[in-house]
């Protein structure tokens, strides 16, 4: 099977190293300094449970890699504009596209019914670049939950010991081509799940981002100091139960525990990627991850005051460092 990870970030390195290790012809599409790096010195991932090493084909031209049976994109919501530009050399025939990113993603309405039917989303797709350069029938759904960072380019370090990555087509069918990525990925070390509703998947991810998300990014803390305080605590039970009405007004199932997540982050020494995009000057995601949600929020009916707050509140940080959309030096 042959891969190519489009994004060598934390999360697109990590991955790469999975995927080597399960046995899959993997490459990395990387901007040139990670593609010096990792051409030189492979891939490098420090685990709790030991390193992994991966030497990869990398490139920061998606031409000198040729056509691929999956490709996956991890880079962040504010770089798609210039993926979809650099997809086509990846693509052949049959050629299926994961995405695997935070927040609402670009594709969620498409081949949905009623009054959201094939919906855009022109804050995530600007101009409908990624709609028209990557087909419904290649989509594969991804949620990625692992918390990485990169140290320095092509050298990733993992927090957690479980590394769970949900699959789904976004027609809930269970395909070959998702089965034998499974299979790769498992192979490699991660946990991995095949859901028949990648949507519902989406929002339970996005409400364990936006629990603690908000406020890591203002008082630029860990999510152990931020579950920890009594006040920080409270407000992510608000949060989770209001993104899980948002979530359940467009007929999804989700099933948050709040209360977990705040156990289990209070031991938790790593800041959310919003976070680390503030703190490294680079653009954040703020659009698929609140903006869009909240839009949903008030066409839904759905009130959402300590959301409303705390992502207002992450606009300004955001505009005043910025960082936010097209105000960024991409």
């Amino acid at each position: 099977m042959k891969v190519c990870i489009y994004g060598a970030g934390a999360v697109g390195g990590h991955v790469a190293a999975r995927l080597a290790r399960g046995g899959a012809d993997v490459s990395l599409v990387a901007r040139p300094a990670s593609c010096d790096a990792i051409g030189s010195n492979g891939l490098q991932v420090m685990t709790p449970d030991g390193d992994l090493a991966a030497r990869v084909a990398v490139a920061s031209n998606p031409q000198e890699l040729g056509p691929q049976d999956i490709v996956i994109v991890t880079v962040k919501a504010p770089a798609l504009p210039a993926v979809a530009a650099g997809l086509a050399p990846l693509l052949a025939g049959h050629t299926a596209v994961a995405f695997a990113m935070n927040g609402i993603p670009w594709w969620y309405f498409q081949g949905t019914d009623g009054a959201t039917a094939d919906r855009r989303l022109p804050l995530v797709d600007p101009g409908d670049a990624m709609w028209n350069a990557v087909e419904a029938r290649r989509l594969i759904g991804m949620v990625v939950n692992t918390a990485c960072e990169v140290v320095e380019p092509g050298v990733i370090r993992v927090t957690n010991r479980t590394n769970r990555l949900v699959l789904g087509e976004p027609d809930g069918t269970v395909s070959e081509r998702i089965e034998g990525l499974a299979g790769v990925l498992r192979a490699g070390g991660m946990t991995i799940d095949v859901t028949r509703d990648i949507r519902s998947e989406i929002w339970e991810k996005l409400i364990s981002n936006l629990c603690g998300m908000p406020m890591m990014v203002l008082t630029q803390m860990q999510a152990c100091d931020v579950y920890r305080d009594p006040a920080c605590a409270q407000a992510a039970h608000r949060i989770s139960a209001e993104v899980a009405m948002i979530a359940r007004a467009l007929g999804r199932s989700v099933s948050f525990n709040a209360d977990r997540q705040i156990e289990q982050g209070r031991s938790f020494r790593h800041k959310a990627s919003m976070a680390r995009d503030l703190e490294l000057g680079r653009p954040m995601e703020i659009d698929s991850m609140l903006t869009v949600p909240l839009e949903l929020a008030r066409e839904f009916k759905v009130a959402t005051p300590t959301l409303d707050l705390l992502a207002a509140l992450t606009v300004l940080r955001s505009r005043a460092a910025g960082l936010y959309g097209g105000e960024a030096d991409r």
